[in-house]
Parts: structure tokens; sequence; C-alpha cells
């Protein structure tokens, strides 16, 4: 395997693997300013013999191995002499990898690649702030006045651990629980998938005909991209997970007027954006 001749060294992320972000720490009734890092999260769009075949988020740095790697774990690949070149798009596009396979191997893998449904994504300047501006365009900003005391919150977040069977018997399960504004859950759902239990929390409320009463929305999780994005389509105000959103979702969550928070404490919030909706 050789490196592609256009694709040079890669970039420095440094600066997009941590993010300084301003926040509030609110504990014991009291709310302060302060500020910490969020951890970068950027799409990877991955051309396999150029064509499009899948967009992962990841933390940028080390897309060479990623690609290589994901290519291992979706059989494209058996082995390192399987690729006849792994390298950045001919623009330096740190967020696009191309992948280019040995004749022999692409015939053997061909039916795998035209099964992948197409991926849209086709051209460098795939970025986080693109994203932000897609969603932006097709969910409104959230107006929804609902407001919660800290107390309130922390009481939600200890249901949610009452609630996790699964998660007790296995160790290996997440969960993701809807409150409405009389703060009584809506549903609940567990799965081995983050995302999966979202989607099964807000399908149970969405089938149910419930969803516009849910104004709460406990993770176990933290807050990625994706599951601001669920939130938002399902037009919840306030979201709390069990560890510090990404720099993406914190910005996705402030351009859709969003309430994003996480536990520091046993009895503490950090509160990435939204801070009026969090009652002291």
């Amino acid at each position: 395997m050789s490196e592609d001749p256009c694709s040079g060294p890669a970039a420095d992320m440094a600066g997009l693997v941590a993010h300084p972000n301003s926040i509030f720490r609110c504990e014991a009734g009291a709310c302060r300013p302060d500020a910490c890092e969020f951890i970068g999260e950027e799409p990877l769009l991955i051309r396999i013999d150029g064509k499009p075949y899948s967009v992962v988020m990841r933390t940028p740095g080390e897309e060479l191995f990623h690609a290589a790697g994901f290519c291992l774990g979706e059989g494209i690949a058996d082995s390192p002499d399987d690729f006849a070149s792994i390298g950045y798009c001919k623009d330096l596009d740190p967020n696009i990898i191309e992948v280019r396979l040995k004749p022999e191997r692409r015939e053997k893998v061909g039916e795998l690649l035209e099964r992948k449904s197409f991926v849209s994504q086709t051209s460098c300047g795939i970025c986080g702030k693109e994203m932000v501006k897609d969603i932006y365009q097709v969910v409104a900003p959230n107006t929804d006045p609902f407001r919660v005391s800290i107390d309130q919150l922390l009481k939600c977040i200890e249901r949610l651990a009452e609630n996790q069977v699964i998660h007790r018997r296995t160790r290996g399960a997440h969960a993701a629980m809807l409150i409405d504004r009389r703060l009584e859950t809506l549903s609940f759902a567990e799965d081995v998938g983050r995302h999966n239990a979202l989607d099964k929390a807000i399908g149970k409320a969405f089938v149910g005909r419930k969803l516009s009463a849910a104004a709460l929305l406990i993770l176990s999780s933290r807050i990625s991209y994706e599951m601001v994005q669920k939130a938002a389509r399902a037009r919840l105000p306030i979201v709390v997970g069990m560890s510090r959103p990404t720099a993406l979702a914190a910005e996705m969550g402030r351009a859709l007027n969003m309430t994003l928070a996480c536990t520091a404490r046993r009895s503490e919030l950090i509160i990435a954006c939204g801070r009026e909706r969090i009652l002291c």
C-alpha cells in the first residue's frame, strides 16, 4: 500500500480535537460562567475508487488509519496489500479520504461496493459548519420557553438510572428518556447503541402521538451531532447527557436555540448553551 501522491502530509488537527467553549457551572442554587474544552467532531467522507462510500462522524486526526480500519471492518479489504493507495483528496481536505483498491481486490468486492447506498456528499468541502447550515435550513430554531430547575434536572437524571434495567444486568446498554412539562416520564428505551435508544424513545412518543408534550431529553451518553439533530427534529428544547457534548453539537445547539447540559459531578451541571431555560 502506498499513500496517494496527491495526499501530502496530514494537516495539523490539534485545534479540531479540543475546542474551548464558554459554559456555565451550576451547583447548589448558583450558576457561574466558566470555560472548558469540548471534543471535536467532524464528518469524514470515505471514497472508494472515486465513488462516495460512507460518511462517518469522528474526532479529526489519523484519517488514513481510520479509513483502513473501516475498510477492514466492512469487508472491503482483508490485508493492507489490498490497497493500491489511501490518501487525502486532491485539495488536501482532511475530511475526505480517497481509497484505491488493487484491481484484483476491486473485482472480488465489486458486489459489496455496488450494494452500498449512495452517499450524497460527492465533493471536497464537507465540514461541520456546512452540516450546521444544512440542518438550520430544515429545522427552525426552538422557541419553546419551557424552564426547569437544577434540582429537578438532577432528579430526572436519577430516574433515568433507576429505569436502566438492561444496563444493570449487562453493563452494556445506553438509555434515553423523554419527559413532559409536568416532569413525568413520557417514554424510555434502552439499546446497545445510543442512537438506537434515542430513536426508540422518540418513536414511542411519536407513534403514540405524544411527542408534542415532550420538553426534556435525558441521555445516558454524551451529546453528539447526531443526537442533537434527532432531538431538534423532535422539537425538544432541553437535552441533558452524562458527559460533555462535542464541539459540533454545542455549535448546533446554539444555532437552533436549544439547551444542552451535562453532568459534571453528582450535584453539578455544565450548561453548554441555552442557559435561560435552567433555573438556579
